[in-house]
């Protein structure tokens, strides 16, 4: 077996294909389809073998929309034309609300800043987020609203960690979860919620990850648990 596309790895016999003649046992000969007929005994394929997911990373920058990262790493590379790697980092929209100070500026945000609610399986409770106690289960609830306009831009995403955002519909009910560390640890309120909004009056929100996916939507009523589908359910960011 020869690693890679080697023109010397080359022999006499039949083919895999079928066929008597020149044949190969390179790692290129499956894709020019001249492999010899005992390759895939003599050298089985090997796929890409990747490790577990890291944690997700704190944003870029607080207090302001920005990225999350998370990487996995190669363990065993391919061999043989086996199965490729896949990829190997994911992105995702974030916006944290403690100042590395741990001073808090979700004021600053009158928008509702919206992500998948997948980002909700991951978040991890900050360092800094000490105001929260860390042996308790901190508290939390989910709003329901009915979308009612957004902008052409959240149909034309197609960057993997904001695909979610080609699921957001108009006149479509969808679930906004409010945990920390959106949460102000003193209102116990995310910014954006719509809390004392009647049914009548518009709010704004925003993807985090593309700024120009956004829109409005009207606040239906809030709820201790969301039960919206996976793909209608997002988080404050």
């Amino acid at each position: 077996c020869c690693e890679g596309r080697d023109a010397a790895c080359v022999g006499e016999g039949w083919r895999e294909g079928g066929g008597y003649g020149t044949c190969y046992c390179d790692g290129g000969c499956r894709r020019a389809g001249d492999c010899c007929h005992d390759h895939g005994q003599a050298c089985p394929a090997i796929p890409c073998v990747v490790g577990e997911w890291s944690h997700w990373s704190g944003c870029a920058e607080q207090c302001q929309p920005g990225l999350r990262i998370r990487r996995r790493y190669v363990q065993q590379e391919p061999k043989n034309g086996g199965e490729p790697c896949p990829a190997l980092e994911e992105k995702a929209g974030c916006l944290e609300y403690l100042t590395y100070q741990g001073e808090d500026c979700g004021h600053e945000h009158v928008p509702a800043f919206i992500t998948t609610s997948e980002y909700g399986k991951e978040r991890k409770r900050r360092a800094v987020s000490s105001l929260w106690p860390s042996d308790k289960e901190a508290p939390g609830y989910c709003v329901e609203f009915k979308t009612e306009s957004l902008s052409h831009h959240c149909a034309l995403e197609n960057r993997p960690y904001a695909r979610w955002m080609q699921y957001i519909r108009e006149g479509h009910t969808v679930c906004v979860a409010c945990q920390p560390p959106a949460m102000n640890s003193d209102t116990h309120r995310c910014s954006g919620d719509g809390h004392n909004a009647d049914g009548g009056k518009i709010l704004h929100w925003e993807a985090v990850g593309n700024s120009q996916c956004q829109g409005t939507w009207k606040k239906i009523r809030q709820l201790e648990h969301c039960s919206c589908p996976l793909v209608h359910s997002f988080i404050f960011t």
